[in-house]
């Protein structure tokens, strides 16, 4: 359900971007003991200020997130992941995608009951 105000398409914006960075970084876990793996991330909080500031319904509804590679290696065989920070960016993203999604569903339950729906 896609509402017309900037608000609720930036939250659902941000909720495929969560969604997004959580695959990414299930990936780095998934690939912790691969040789030569670069860890990915996706800043799609970025991506995401930037077509805000445009106020453009539009924009902010076109706005795409790409997973960047991270140069820095950290171990001998190559490998830029450490399972630890990897796992509470996980659990941190998570929150943060959980949160997004009770805003999201507040704001529609606001309206429905604003148009005697609920």
């Amino acid at each position: 359900m896609t509402l017309i105000d900037n608000t609720q398409l930036a939250l659902e914006r941000a909720i495929s971007g969560a969604s997004m960075r959580q695959s990414v970084l299930a990936n780095n876990l998934a690939n912790a003991e691969t040789p030569g793996f670069q860890r990915m991330d996706l800043d799609f909080h970025g991506a995401l200020a930037q077509a805000m500031r445009t106020s453009d319904g539009a924009t902010i509804d076109a706005t795409s997130f790409t997973p960047q590679q991270d140069p820095q290696t950290m171990r001998a065989d190559g490998n830029g992941v450490d399972v630890d920070t990897e796992s509470a960016q996980m659990a941190k993203n998570g929150l943060e995608y959980e949160a997004l999604v009770s805003v999201a569903k507040a704001r529609v339950q606001i309206i429905q009951t604003a148009i005697g729906v609920a």
